[in-house]
């Protein structure tokens, strides 16, 4: 149920970012080791990274990065519905929002990275019925076991 929901430009060195957002990473580094390739902090307030919160009232129920690569391609980057919201619409609203931003901003394509652990399985199917498609490795990633490459055809092609 996305009633309610909003979802605005943000700092994600905010403090009241931090609780998620070292969830998010915990979780997982625990699942992927040395192949998790989320962004901190300061990642996510690097140059060429915008960076989104939802919020239902005062509660903050996800966040969503877009980095970007090139001018024609994008990255979605650091998605994640908090513990309370998932299976709320959260995570859809976020991809809308994130999809919607860099076919405004002109990108032909958007690339994701997620991982293969059972806990992705939802992320995938998601990523999935917005019609992203399995792809090879981008930008600087190498493949693993551990992760899975997915795009989506924004406008023409690339």
């Amino acid at each position: 149920m996305t009633d309610g929901l909003v979802i605005r430009p943000d700092d994600p060195g905010a403090a009241h970012v931090a609780d998620l957002l070292v969830y998010h990473l915990a979780e997982l580094r625990g699942h992927m080791r040395d192949f998790a390739f989320a962004l901190d902090a300061n990642g996510l307030s690097a140059t060429g990274v915008s960076f989104w919160t939802a919020w239902r009232g005062d509660m903050l129920v996800g966040f969503a990065a877009l980095k970007r690569l090139d001018d024609e391609v994008a990255e979605l980057k650091s998605m994640r519905a908090a513990p309370a919201a998932r299976s709320t619409g959260v995570g859809r609203a976020l991809l809308a929002h994130v999809v919607a931003v860099a076919r405004s901003r002109g990108y032909r394509r958007l690339y994701l990275e997620t991982g293969t652990a059972a806990l992705h399985a939802p992320a995938v199917a998601l990523y999935r019925s917005a019609g992203f498609m399995d792809c090879p490795p981008f930008a600087d990633y190498q493949p693993s076991p551990h992760n899975q490459f997915m795009s989506l055809p924004l406008q023409g092609s690339s």
